[in-house]
């Protein structure tokens, strides 16, 4: 297949709001050893990409400054082989990948454009019947879920999870997975409309945040949660902390609401508390391939069965990205954002 030397991407003309990003024409990139190259067909939408824009969440060293954690597409190039990408078990095999096959990605940047370069490693293929903005709905999603509520958060079935942020698309990601693996879900939303939403997904409470106290209704429900996945951050911390029972975890995966507070030691002490957070981004190739290794068995059926499924909100033209990322800041959405290239 012959590819075109240049491309449409998404570029962030200088840190701002989201009238910076604009669209201009970028080379082609070549895949490193160990990687392929997808002919782009949607990108998701995700609020690491407003902070990069913003300024406050620049790429890893070595990555694109073109936005975009995950895609969906096609592949048109391979290139040489890595002996890293011999994993065992992998989804499928990653040395079977062969040019013109559909496959969704994580990536550490670049999903904003028409071609992208990806980590043979951090492929999986699209499920069954999906739409490609579907599929390109799941990976920085579910592999944030995973590692973070299953592996840091080490949900076991029987026990209660509280979301927050439940009707986003990590939010709608995590009610989904923690109630198919048999635990309780409860989850915060901003909108009795959305709480429902929550409810639909298999939360068994919805709780409004601006007009209810999450702690006292976990602590009132049920006795409190085991496992608490928060995006909110410092205005949270003591509320979480009394919200969870004895030996309860809590796992912080962003600071929408601040990043610095004070925390009461002795909670900690009694309750025997765990209190963990973690980034996805600047992870290994082989870490997040191994998340995608456990995706792949364990989730990949539940998908192909539409017993799991991302919730797509709105999908926007590549051109529209300034669009997207101002629906993403008004936090009207429900699920996933998503560009078509």
């Amino acid at each position: 297949m012959a590819l075109p030397e240049t491309m449409r991407a998404i570029e962030i003309a200088q840190p701002g709001g989201p009238e910076v990003l604009r669209s201009g024409a970028r080379p082609v990139p070549q895949p490193k050893p160990g990687e392929v190259l997808i002919k782009v067909e949607a990108a998701g939408v995700n609020r690491p990409d407003v902070q990069q824009r913003k300024g406050s969440y620049n790429p890893p060293p070595g990555t694109t400054d073109i936005p975009g954690l995950e895609v969906a597409g096609t592949i048109v190039a391979i290139g040489e082989a890595d002996p890293m990408a011999t994993l065992e078990g992998l989804y499928p095999n990653p040395l079977s990948w062969k040019v013109g096959d559909k496959v969704c990605a994580l990536v550490a940047g670049g999903g904003y454009a028409e071609y992208c370069t990806a980590p043979i490693l951090q492929c999986l293929p699209v499920p069954e019947g999906y739409s490609m903005a579907e599929a390109a709905g799941l990976p920085e999603t579910f592999f944030t879920v995973w590692t973070n509520v299953f592996e840091r958060g080490r949900l076991m079935p029987g026990e209660v999870l509280l979301v927050h942020g439940g009707s986003s698309g990590i939010g709608t990601t995590a009610i989904q997975l923690a109630k198919q693996f048999g635990a309780r879900v409860f989850a915060t939303a901003g909108s009795d409309e959305k709480c429902k939403i929550c409810e639909e997904l298999g939360a068994e409470r919805g709780i409004n945040y601006k007009t209810e106290d999450f702690a006292q209704v976990l602590k009132e429900s049920c006795g409190g949660a085991d496992v608490i996945l928060d995006m909110v951050g410092a205005p949270y911390l003591e509320k979480n902390l009394d919200a969870l029972r004895t030996e309860g975890r809590l796992v912080i995966i962003a600071v929408l609401g601040g990043a610095k507070t004070e925390m009461f030691i002795p909670t900690l002490m009694m309750k025997r508390l765990t209190v963990t957070a973690s980034t996805l981004r600047p992870r290994s190739v082989m870490q997040k391939a191994l998340i995608g290794r456990d995706l792949y068995h364990k989730v990949w059926p539940l998908l192909a069965k539409r017993e799991v499924r991302p919730l797509i909100h709105k999908i926007f033209p590549l051109d529209q990205a300034a669009e997207a990322h101002a629906l993403m800041e008004s936090s009207t959405h429900i699920g996933k954002i998503m560009l078509e290239t």
